[in-house]
């Protein structure tokens, strides 16, 4: 079932938190897998999930930090994984699979923005490799643990307007831009996420992908504080100044909806933002999903090229 890139209401919206979309659903049972979920956004949405009853795994670089990030929150365990690594992955995902856990919501949120040049694997740019490939690959070797009602949540970026996929310099090898070789990632995990959602769904697995909206989070780690300024995002104190940026609890609002929302049932391989299916836009700057993103000839030929650079493809 194909679902259309349109608005279908909620009763959420900019400014509703991870706690407010999960008010009254018992998660009792369920297992979540968080990537990034002890830092940031990732951080809110593990609390938000594990408050309403689920079992929250958080794999992360430094298990010793995200251990001590999420000390106190009660159904949470940590382990080891570097998404820039193909062979953490695959460690981590061959654990998962010995224990046999299913997994409800996988939500790849995990990410890098606008960082120095720099390669890993056999040569790839950071930011695709650790933002797409990483959950790619994970993904794609956690599928076994995934079953019917199970939901894939990928979290991309207003970011991905700045960018198609670069198929004639995917990796930047004749010149770096950080900002677009972020944007090209967030469009691979739009891209991602519609061709899983149409290989997965005989299965009753659904994708989606999501901009969480603007927010001051280690995300900008890369960034310095005149940098950000500049961009009118803070003043010279590190104050947030519009008044449309959201605050960690709302920035985690929209992946937590997408894993958990009864509204979602049936649906799948569409961009969200503000708790709600984004329209597809033309301009660069509007609010929505560029229809770069979603082109589903070009999420085939993103998913044989990841397919070929991991090795992976859980549906060969």
């Amino acid at each position: 079932m194909t679902t259309p890139q349109r608005k279908i209401g909620s009763e959420f919206g900019h400014d509703s938190t991870a706690a407010e979309v999960l008010d009254g659903i018992d998660l009792t049972g369920k297992f979540a897998v968080v990537t990034g979920g002890y830092s940031g956004l990732g951080l809110e949405t593990t609390k938000a999930l594990a408050a309403a009853g689920a079992e929250v795994l958080v794999p992360a670089r430094r298990p010793e930090a995200a251990a001590a990030a999420l000390e106190g929150v009660k159904g949470v365990e940590t382990d080891e994984l570097d998404l820039s690594d193909l062979d953490s992955v695959r460690a981590f995902a061959d654990r998962r699979l010995t224990a046999g856990t299913g997994i409800d919501f996988l939500i790849n949120d995990a990410g890098v923005m606008a960082c120095p040049e720099t390669r890993v694997g056999l040569g790839w740019e950071l930011q695709f490799a650790t933002n797409h490939l990483g959950h790619f690959a994970l993904t794609n070797r956690l599928w076994p643990l995934l079953s019917g009602g199970s939901r894939v949540v990928t979290v991309s970026s207003g970011g991905h307007r700045g960018s198609p996929i670069r198929w004639d310099d995917v990796h930047f090898e004749t010149g770096y831009d950080r900002w677009k070789a972020y944007s090209q990632s967030k469009t691979a995990n739009v891209l991602f996420t519609v061709q899983l959602d149409r290989l997965g769904q005989s299965a009753g697995v659904r994708a989606f992908s999501l901009d969480p909206g603007a927010i001051i989070t280690p995300l900008q780690r890369h960034m310095t504080r005149r940098e950000m300024q500049d961009n009118g995002w803070v003043d010279e104190d590190g104050n947030v100044l519009p008044e449309w940026f959201k605050n960690p609890e709302q920035g985690a609002a929209t992946q937590t909806w997408a894993a958990t929302s009864p509204k979602l049932d049936g649906m799948g391989g569409v961009y969200l933002q503000d708790c709600d299916i984004a329209e597809v836009v033309e301009e660069e700057d509007a609010p929505g999903v560029r229809p770069h993103a979603i082109d589903k000839a070009e999420a085939a030929r993103l998913w044989a090229y990841s397919a070929g650079l991991t090795g992976v493809d859980a549906f060969a």
